[in-house]
């Protein structure tokens, strides 16, 4: 686990790493590792088990049994921390709206990032409605890391989506200091999307605008600016692919209006289709508190 000395995290120091149990889940958790040995932070590995309309008594022998099965596979996960010298802690809970309790555990054990694993590159009808990354990304927790399964951030090529928006501001501006704390990115490319050809010269003269700011925050890095009209989501992970970038950075959502173009159903989109890894940086996060009675087990490495 030597990819790269510092991390595409910057200084995070707790990281919570939402897991289905699943192979699904394998590149995030191997991620999650080697980030938390990177950055020498804490690495929380949450499971979370769905719970109805149950009696405690049922929820907690209900919670029991996951953990039973999931024994050998928890096993591996300490293993792996324990040979990279990673502190971790298991987790699980149940909870009978599982994207608001990962929101709520990272906020309570004072985690900087969430990571999840994707389960192959979504449909859109089935990425809208019914995956669990998408909801949580609907949280709006400040900073959420999506992961294929089969993911290897190298560290040297990231591509952020730029738009006049708080959260596309706070993704830019969350690359521009990686350039400061990441030892091995060399390249960074800003992509705005114009919603049509008449606004193509806008577009462009915001990506170059922001390429000025970072040549002179960081001069030793490459940036580019691209701009393209079309579909937002299916511009920026087919740039991405093309440019064979190691992760997309793109605003979240915030509190208030959505923005004019990244809306949230860009940003889930562009989590669900793109071939690497995809950090969701949110403004303005709003409260989000569960009522649901939950129980936890904890694991400590």
């Amino acid at each position: 686990m030597d990819r790269f000395s510092t991390s595409l995290l910057g200084e995070a120091k707790t990281l919570l790493l939402a897991t289905d149990g699943s192979h699904y889940s394998d590149g995030a958790v191997q991620e999650a590792i080697f980030f938390g040995q990177a950055c020498q932070a804490r690495v929380l590995i949450l499971h979370v088990v769905p719970i109805d309309a149950e009696s405690l008594k049922q929820a907690n022998a209900k919670i029991m049994h996951r953990q039973q099965e999931l024994s050998a596979y928890f096993a591996q996960i300490r293993k792996m921390a324990q040979d990279s010298g990673t502190e971790c802690d298991i987790i699980v809970i149940g909870s009978p709206t599982p994207e608001h309790a990962i929101v709520e555990q990272a906020k309570i054990r004072g985690a900087d990032v969430i990571l999840m694993g994707r389960r192959g590159r979504a449909g859109r009808l089935y990425l809208i409605t019914a995956s669990m990354t998408a909801k949580v990304i609907s949280q709006g927790f400040p900073m959420i890391l999506i992961l294929p399964e089969e993911s290897l951030l190298t560290g040297s090529h990231v591509l952020v989506a730029v738009e006049d928006s708080p959260g596309s501001r706070l993704a830019v501006e969350q690359a521009l200091s990686l350039g400061t704390c990441c030892a091995t990115l060399k390249r960074i490319t800003f992509v705005a999307v114009a919603k049509a050809k008449a606004d193509l010269d806008h577009a462009r003269s915001m990506a170059e605008h922001i390429c000025v700011q970072g040549r002179e925050r960081c001069p030793h890095l490459h940036f580019e600016g691209l701009a393209e009209a079309g579909h937002p989501s299916n511009v920026i992970v087919r740039m991405a692919e093309e440019l064979g970038v190691d992760m997309i950075m793109i605003g979240g959502m915030k509190s208030g209006p959505l923005p004019r173009m990244f809306t949230g159903r860009v940003t889930k989109e562009v989590c669900g289709w793109a071939h690497c890894g995809v950090l969701v940086v949110t403004a303005g996060q709003p409260g989000h508190t569960i009522s649901a009675t939950s129980t936890e087990n904890t694991t400590k490495n």
